[in-house]
């Protein structure tokens, strides 16, 4: 994997314009060198076992409304669990607390009815209304023009950065240039 990220996200979700369907299971079950992540959204627990098993995830990341059991549940299949959440000015960061023993990770994302892959940013200043210290992925509208802006939070908290919707070309299709030059900043700063 030429660009060496640390985790490769396949959207599991059938109301997503990047929907996996057609994705060859051993092409993926093969991919080496990055924990492969299939991402749901409310999906029944056994179908999210199958994928797990059918793709070898490494990490599942939940952008519904999966309850703390659900997540516990999943994680005794040994995968890292990442829970997101949707952040406006109402967001109660309490909420995040149920969590707190059955998850590994937050992703903190812009809130929307999509579940996602808006390409919008939410205010990062809410941050602040973050208590907990689980490590969490930043994600929400994060570009190579506010790379430099999310790299100096200065939250020891922030684990990962998620580069998903502005470094697309189309839903699904990367644009490799952009995210190799994004990909040398981070190394960088």
């Amino acid at each position: 994997m030429a660009l060496q990220p640390d985790y490769i996200g396949f959207i599991c979700y059938p109301g997503s314009e990047r929907y996996i369907d057609k994705l060859n299971a051993n092409w993926v079950s093969e991919l080496n060198g990055v924990k492969k992540t299939g991402v749901f959204v409310n999906a029944d627990i056994d179908r999210v076992k199958s994928a797990i098993m059918q793709y070898r995830f490494q990490a599942i990341q939940l952008h519904g409304t999966e309850t703390p059991a659900y997540c516990a549940a999943l994680a005794k299949l040994g995968v890292e669990i990442i829970k997101a959440f949707g952040v406006d000015e109402q967001f109660d960061w309490t909420i995040a607390n149920k969590y707190e023993n059955v998850v590994d990770y937050y992703l903190f994302d812009t809130k929307s009815n999509r579940h996602g892959g808006t390409g919008k940013r939410f205010n990062w200043t809410l941050l602040e209304g973050y208590k907990s210290t689980k490590p969490y992925f930043l994600s929400g509208g994060i570009s190579a023009g506010n790379m430099s802006s999310a790299l100096q939070l200065g939250d020891d908290r922030l684990y990962a950065l998620d580069l998903n919707s502005r470094f697309e070309t189309a839903p699904g299709i990367k644009d490799i240039t952009l995210l190799r030059n994004t990909l040398q900043t981070i190394n960088d700063e």
